[in-house]
């Protein structure tokens, strides 16, 4: 079974804005590992990821044991942090041959968890699949300019294909 892994720029583009529940449109289980809680501080993004972890949906318990070690080394890093551990437990997914996927706005996060074989996806993507489920494309163009307004400000080509992706996923 596949494993939806949020990082924190997921997080904290949809829980500033009360979303968090966007992610429940992968129909998949979501893990918020709490190394990656941790480092959502900002409010209101930490107190509605408080709200969002304590639903069933979710868990903070990997069901896998995070290979920190050779994340590490992949990622050249000295000490264990949230990339560390969501880039672990990619590895250790694909270790034990298991599908996992990675939501992330962190360019380096979704390189390195690409190239191990994870499904990666961003915020834009968290949108575009939940008008595939069963948000309006008017909610989600709705949502995206509410995340621009509220500091996580997006370029402008992002802006339009973010727009252009969700109109198409609402036409299928």
């Amino acid at each position: 079974m596949t494993h939806l892994y949020v990082d924190a720029t997921t997080l904290i583009a949809l829980g500033t804005v009360g979303e968090l529940e966007q992610l429940t449109a992968f129909e998949t289980p979501i893990v918020v590992l709490p190394a990656i809680q941790a480092e959502v501080t900002t409010q209101p993004a930490a107190t509605n990821l408080e709200a969002f972890v304590d639903d069933d949906l979710v868990t903070t318990s990997p069901p896998i044991t995070p290979d920190d070690d050779r994340a590490m080394d992949v990622l050249g890093e000295s000490t264990i942090h949230g990339d560390v551990r969501l880039v672990g437990a990619v590895l250790a997914h694909a270790g034990a041959d298991d599908p996992v996927a990675v939501a992330s706005d962190d360019r380096r996060v979704r390189t390195v968890a690409d190239g191990l074989g994870a499904q990666v996806t961003g915020t834009v993507g968290v949108l575009v699949r939940a008008v595939k489920e069963d948000l309006s494309p008017e909610d989600a163009r709705r949502i995206v300019r509410t995340i621009d307004h509220n500091g996580l400000h997006m370029t402008a080509e992002l802006r339009a294909k973010a727009l252009e992706l969700i109109d198409e996923a609402g036409s299928q």
